[in-house]
């Protein structure tokens, strides 16, 4: 073989290299270009809370770890061959939320022990993640679209305790942080930047076509409507603006971007109301009616289809709410207190009397996100307007959350010294390689 031929073959392998990594992005932007209008199912749910804290966040899942991972493999396969188009042929629904799932857990395992584990403990009870690498809330101008436009919280309801608990305690290493926004060498080519994972995850503004074809609107709602489209994507932009150009390097600035992209997502739900106020104030009563439900119809085929159905989704249509039930939200919280490296934080930065203190206010106020932030989603508000004003309050909710822990832990690390500060970004579940 001539060393021609021989180069032919190492640069035709490295372009091939080089396709595969992009693979999840080219999923993202392609496969997903309606992520939006496809979002519909029964997810999270009260139990989920306690799974959620104890098992996913807490590693207790590690204990069938062997199990999940041929689980996971099996999951992500299905996910995959929901989305071939042969399958409409055959009569079968396809489920593009659970290949949404899939790719954001590619996304966030990546980097994670060279992508080499199935799952991360901090995984949401649907598959999908809240934090994929240095990126909090991927898919957050789509998933604002969903609850807003078609009347779904599901995957809204899903952020809280365990993200923030992630912020805590993160599972990446240091280098593999750094991967997502600094990429070195051949493994960082395998892991997609913090900004793909922005600019990716979400493809989609406004449902235009499919507002049209269901309002059928006259010129001026048309032009109203178009003005609409422009604010939905101005406000994708604003949220995208909030992606992290570098990677945190520690839990207060993790708490930090929680804070700046959950004030992006409120910035963009302010921006976008008063072009929605006009649009909907020019319809009549029939198109109002059809504009309200325009989710209704996918929502009904994709329970129907039986897709992402659980128990916890169950508990939540029942109307439980695990705030109401003093005894067993006190079961929870025992259970993640127990949990928490609150003892190997004591003993390993030989805390005081103060610190210990601090510590406990720590844990206390971050455990009171499991009520401030139920994953039961809320029964959908009727009209648009008022679903943005029930996302906003969410969102708020969140904040306000995100800053009492921030607070917290600035009080608890004010006296540390620099190696204890070191000390305890190191506690926590297994992290990465």
């Amino acid at each position: 073989m001539t060393k021609s031929v021989v180069r032919s073959v190492v640069m035709s392998r490295s372009r091939v290299g080089r396709a595969l990594a992009g693979a999840i992005l080219v999923g993202l932007a392609v496969l997903l270009p309606n992520t939006a209008e496809a979002q519909f199912g029964l997810r999270g749910g009260p139990l989920g809370v306690a799974r959620f804290a104890v098992g996913h966040v807490l590693g207790i899942a590690r204990l069938r770890h062997a199990r999940m991972a041929v689980r996971s493999g099996r999951y992500r396969t299905a996910a995959l061959r929901s989305q071939d188009p042969r399958g409409a042929e055959r009569g079968q629904p396809a489920n593009p939320y659970a290949l949404r799932a899939a790719l954001t857990a590619q996304a966030a395992l990546s980097g994670w022990h060279g992508g080499r584990r199935p799952q991360g403990w901090w995984r949401h009870p649907d598959g999908s993640y809240g934090w994929a690498g240095p990126v909090f809330w991927p898919f957050a101008h789509d998933d604002l679209t969903t609850a807003i436009i078609f009347g779904d919280q599901t995957s809204l309801s899903l952020y809280g305790y365990g993200d923030i608990y992630a912020a805590i305690f993160v599972p990446y290493a240091s280098a593999e942080l750094v991967a997502y926004t600094e990429p070195q060498g051949r493994r960082a080519r395998r892991v997609p930047t913090a900004q793909n994972i922005c600019d990716a995850s979400d493809t989609g503004g406004l449902p235009l076509d499919r507002i049209v074809a269901t309002v059928q609107p006259n010129e001026v709602q048309r032009a109203a409507l178009d003005e609409l489209a422009t604010a939905w994507t101005s406000a994708r932009d604003t949220i995208r603006a909030a992606c992290p150009a570098q990677a945190p390097v520690n839990a207060a600035d993790r708490l930090g971007l929680m804070q700046t992209r959950l004030e992006a997502m409120i910035k963009a739900t302010d921006a976008a109301a008063p072009a929605l106020a006009k649009f909907y104030d020019l319809l009549n009563d029939d198109q109002r009616a059809k504009f309200n439900a325009l989710g209704k119809d996918s929502r009904v085929a994709v329970q129907a289809a039986g897709q992402a159905k659980d128990t916890q989704a169950a508990a939540c249509q029942a109307g439980y709410e695990p705030q109401y039930d003093v005894q067993a939200q006190r079961q929870y919280e025992q259970l993640v207190k127990q949990q928490w490296p609150a003892d190997d934080i004591a003993s390993t930065l030989r805390l005081d009397d103060t610190g210990r203190a601090r510590l406990d206010v720590l844990q206390d106020t971050t455990l009171r996100t499991l009520e401030t932030l139920s994953s039961c989603p809320q029964k959908a508000a009727p009209t648009p307007q008022a679903r943005l004003a029930a996302v906003k309050t969410r969102l708020e909710t969140m904040l306000q959350a995100v800053k009492g822990v921030s607070d917290a832990l600035d009080d608890f690390e004010a006296d540390l010294s620099d190696e204890q500060k070191g000390q305890f970004e190191a506690m926590g579940p297994k992290r990465g390689a």
